[in-house]
């Protein structure tokens, strides 16, 4: 029996039939290159076989089913075929149909009477190129209450193997052996009363420290309060209708411009959506004349563990107000820059109740949804670290992962992206009715990521003088 802890609640509390509280990963592979024409369909009817058939039972979280709403408790009647789907796309199976499904099964809410998790296997998928392996999908999601986003990339990749020639005969809610004892031994473990209140007692004085700093630098271009967000189109009552737009890009192109401009990869990866976003708002006729806001959650994790929780977030200055993408890239690293800061002088459950307190007001708002369109943040840019060496199931190369994330009354649209082996996969997550053609901002962080090279490249040449500290 665990308790939920404050985050893991406010999860569940937040969730409506429109607006579930779940995470999802979307796993494209290809089939091994020994695999012939006649093993194809073979190959991924083992995997489901397996999975239908294994007496192994759910690992840690994945065996957890929520009692009274406040407590996890193991659970004792697992049933698979209340966790786990098997699709073969309509002919073709192009990467839209396969977007279209995922859109719908993403929409849909998971049942609280079973433990908070499906896994879907998707075959049918056209090769990439004319001659390449042909591809299958392994759709995951679970609810945000068990875990949080850098939680679940470590389980997914303790799930799979870096041996291409390794097999794998447990269900991927049933980690590898090697893995198992790791697993139990990051379940965590009660605290006493007395040991939390201590813990809460010391956080008084740093926190009101922070909190009396914020008011000197109240007014400042890099300091972003929970009341600055402008009133935009991305900040209205959401609909139960979901739309997935994916795409890869190589991460050594944001490095290449981050280090030119001598700021971090994260901040060109939020220049270029910015960029996107304004461009998309701009079509629309829709730009706020104020700069928006995003919500960019930051993982306060000191170890390796890969269950429940533990984030807070910074609000960032995305300068859409800014024509000039150098001086939004500038802004956005000094904002960055500014509530970084801030939390490196605190430890974690200091970052914790300073959060609270300062972004209190969004917490009731969005708890309450009384004011959908004044929120504390306009939408959210999540970037998850996932893995750096090749993953693989039973010898199939995993070729690409999208992290789809959730999306609230008053926020439309979620940009979650992961970074795996050389590139980064972006996954936008919005609601359909809201803002159409949300696929085009993938075709507009492509001709931002192109401008910023441009003016890396003339920087380069001594074409181009920046500073960030003074942009």
């Amino acid at each position: 029996m665990r308790l939920l802890t404050a985050v893991d609640l406010l999860f569940l509390l937040l969730e409506s039939r429109k607006q579930p509280m779940h995470v999802g990963g979307l796993f494209l592979f290809e089939l091994p290159e020994s695999t012939t024409d006649h093993d194809q369909s073979d190959f991924v009817q083992n995997l489901v076989q397996q999975m239908q058939t294994s007496t192994v039972p759910p690992s840690f979280p994945f065996n957890q089913v929520l009692k009274h709403l406040l407590v996890w408790e193991t659970d004792e009647q697992f049933n698979v075929e209340h966790h786990f789907r098997h699709i073969a796309l309509p002919n073709p199976g192009r990467i839209r149909e396969l977007l279209m499904y995922v859109s719908k099964e993403h929409s849909r809410l998971l049942d609280r009477a079973m433990p908070l998790w499906e896994c879907h296997i998707i075959e049918g998928i056209v090769p990439e190129f004319e001659g390449s392996p042909e591809r299958f999908a392994l759709y995951f999601k679970i609810h945000h209450s068990l875990v949080d986003g850098i939680a679940a990339m470590r389980l997914i990749q303790k799930s799979l193997s870096q041996s291409p020639t390794e097999p794998m005969t447990l269900p991927v809610w049933s980690l590898m052996t090697r893995h198992r004892n790791q697993v139990d031994a990051m379940i965590p473990a009660g605290r006493s009363a007395w040991t939390i209140a201590k813990e809460q007692l010391s956080t008084i004085k740093p926190v009101f420290t922070e909190l009396l700093d914020n008011l000197k630098h109240y007014g400042d271009e890099d300091y972003v309060g929970t009341f600055d967000a402008p009133k935009s189109i991305l900040n209205q009552r959401i609909s139960a209708s979901r739309r997935i737009a994916t795409q890869s890009y190589e991460i050594e192109r944001f490095r290449e411009v981050a280090c030119e401009f001598k700021v971090n990869t994260n901040d060109v990866i939020l220049a270029v959506c910015s960029g996107a976003i304004r461009r998309y708002l701009l079509d629309m006729n829709a730009l706020p004349s104020k700069p928006l806001i995003a919500f960019v959650p930051i993982s306060l994790r000191r170890d390796d563990s890969n269950n429940g929780n533990q984030l807070s977030f910074l609000l960032a200055n995305l300068g859409t107000h800014l024509d000039n993408p150098i001086r939004r890239l500038s802004l956005i690293h000094r904002s960055m820059n500014s509530g970084k800061r801030r939390f490196r002088r605190m430890n974690q459950a200091q970052v914790i109740n300073y959060s609270a307190i300062a972004y209190a007001w969004e917490g009731i708002n969005v708890l309450t949804g009384l004011f959908p369109r004044k929120q504390a943040f306009n939408l959210i840019i999540s970037n998850v670290p996932g893995a750096k060496k090749p993953l693989y199931w039973n010898g199939a190369p995993l070729k690409a992962l999208y992290p789809a994330s959730i999306i609230l009354d008053g926020q439309a649209m979620n940009i979650t992206l992961a970074s795996y082996l050389d590139k980064v996969e972006f996954c936008i997550t919005a609601c359909s009715k809201l803002l159409p053609h949300v696929q085009d901002m993938l075709k507009l962080i492509e001709e931002e990521l192109v401008v910023l090279e441009k003016l890396s490249e003339d920087k380069r040449l001594g074409l181009l003088e920046f500073n960030p500290l003074t942009m």
